[in-house]
């Protein structure tokens, strides 16, 4: 599978404007779009997104986003097997000491066989991730 993992920096800096990656992450997403990329996020990622978004001007686009993730099969749900790995990665304080969350994402990256993150988060640098900006 060719397609670019959503991660949660990338897509509040995608839209927040006053984000201080916002113009990196609007050029970084405008070329995903033009070289029609897939995406793909988890159910994870999209909560921590709306939890941020939740008082935001831009909270009908993470149900937006929600839709469109849902309707192209691109909204991972982790599996149990997910959860235990990504659990025991955070107990150990592997890959940069990243959250749960991002040690979730590392694990279903792998399983799928991604290797670029929408975003530019260290903690999926020292999980052996490309970020994007």
């Amino acid at each position: 599978m060719k397609a670019v993992f959503l991660d949660t920096v990338g897509l509040l800096a995608l839209w927040d404007k006053s984000d201080q990656w916002h113009d990196a992450a609007t050029t970084a997403f405008a070329a995903i779009q033009i070289d029609r990329t897939e995406v793909v996020t988890t159910t994870f990622v999209l909560a921590e997104c709306a939890n941020a978004a939740a008082r935001r001007p831009y909270r009908l686009a993470v149900a937006r986003l929600r839709d469109r993730l849902e309707a192209a099969g691109a909204l991972i749900v982790p599996t149990k097997s997910d959860w235990r790995e990504a659990w025991e990665a955070y107990r150990l304080f592997t890959s940069g000491q990243a959250g749960l969350v991002d040690q979730i994402s590392f694990v279903v990256m792998r399983r799928l066989g991604l290797s670029d993150v929408f975003g530019n988060d260290t903690h999926f640098r020292a999980a052996g991730m490309t970020t994007l900006f």
